[in-house]
């Protein structure tokens, strides 16, 4: 029986409510009305209350006999994740990415935009409503079949209140309430985190599930880190944990960043920046999409720009490690995208610089979801959210 599943019968075996029954169902496993009363101590006639109240919100369904050694087989029941579907935002600087997905995940339709976060909440929220309807009619389903929405944003998030605070690259989205403007558009609840968050969410549910300690790192326009300590999403007290892109990897650095200080990694390291250096070489570069097209392509400035830009993120990732003790560092966003150039130079200073106890079972890999990591996130952030024990226990009241 997986850590999981175990805790999910810990909590079923408190209570005989729908919400904590459906947790043990998660799973997918199609189990019996007698398995549950087995596993969960509760009696038949209990099990089988929740379970038509279950049955009835469509979160699990029927899936055939089970085998019986006499008279009527029995039927098992399993968790249904095509009952409903969610809206996954990912947001970044210079494009959005959406995706319609079940309850398991799933991925039914998606896009890829170019869009300017600093257009504002009003403009971008809006086209994140209209193409998510366009997205949920292409997967096949009605607006009525829309569950909830999870959306990840470019900037710091207070986890609490979903409401950006003091973002450096979205000019107009201070203190404003995305999840209510979310849900004013689409009539759904709504839930928001930083973007880097849910991609480590996304990269840990969907392509490390069995590592309990890891760091997903993002470099793009903009640098951040999710953390996931002991299988789990750490946020900090206000949703701030994991800001590497304005820790200053040297202090001889003096570039200005966005943020008001200077020498962040963000703005020596981050996609605009190498731009921005590759642009005074005589190097035609605007985006940090142009930089990985450049180095994918053999210019030695993009290559070495880009070596030495992993060198300053394996800098500040050398602190992390000796902080946090991970033992999987996963390398995404566009820049990753590059070639071994950028993973190269993080594996170079961080091996370097940690002591071996923390490196010696430590691997950097680059991101196995790739650009879809922030959608599953988004997904899952706002599914835990809605299939939580006491918000089934509401559905199904």
């Amino acid at each position: 029986m997986t850590t999981d599943t175990t805790e999910r019968l810990r909590i079923v075996t408190r209570s005989a409510g729908a919400g904590e029954l459906f947790q043990l169902l998660r799973d997918g496993r199609p189990r019996t009305r007698t398995e549950l009363a087995t596993l969960t101590g509760h009696a038949r006639s209990t099990i089988t209350s929740r379970l038509e109240a279950l049955l009835a919100s469509g979160l699990i369904a029927p899936v055939g006999e089970a085998s019986s050694t006499g008279g009527r087989p029995s039927t098992s029941f399993a968790f249904n994740p095509t009952s409903r579907v969610v809206l996954a935002v990912d947001l970044g600087a210079t494009h959005a990415r959406l995706g319609v997905t079940d309850l398991a995940g799933e991925v039914l339709a998606s896009s890829e935009d170019r869009l300017d976060i600093a257009d504002g909440p009003e403009r971008v929220l809006a086209w994140v409503a209209e193409t998510g309807r366009r997205l949920i009619a292409e997967a096949g389903r009605d607006v009525a079949d829309l569950m909830c929405v999870g959306a990840g944003l470019p900037g710091p998030v207070e986890h609490s209140t979903g409401q950006p605070i003091n973002p450096p690259i979205m000019p107009g989205w201070d203190g404003v309430d995305v999840p209510g403007m979310l849900t004013a558009h689409l009539g759904v609840p709504a839930f928001v985190d930083n973007d880097v968050n849910l991609m480590a969410l996304g990269e840990h549910r969907h392509a490390w599930p069995d590592v309990a300690d890891l760091l997903v790192v993002k470099v793009a326009t903009g640098i951040g880190a999710g953390l996931i300590l002991d299988g789990s999403l750490r946020r900090g007290a206000q949703g701030a944990a994991g800001d590497i892109g304005h820790i200053n990897p040297d202090n001889e650095l003096t570039t200005p960043c966005r943020c008001g200080n200077t020498g962040c990694l963000e703005a020596v390291a981050g996609g605009g920046a190498l731009a921005a250096e590759l642009r005074e070489q005589g190097v035609e570069a605007e985006t940090s999409t142009d930089v990985v097209a450049l180095a994918r392509a053999g210019n030695l400035p993009a290559r070495h720009a880009v070596r030495s830009a992993g060198r300053l993120i394996g800098t500040v990732l050398a602190s992390c490690v000796s902080m946090v003790n991970p033992s999987l560092i996963v390398i995404g966003g566009v820049l990753s995208e590059s070639g071994d150039h950028l993973i190269a130079g993080i594996r170079e200073v961080v091996y370097q610089r940690s002591l071996p106890l923390a490196t010696q079972h430590l691997r950097i890999v680059t991101s196995r979801t790739g650009a879809s990591a922030g959608i599953l996130g988004a997904s899952m952030l706002a599914v835990d959210e809605m299939l939580s024990v006491d918000a089934v226990d509401a559905l199904a009241g």
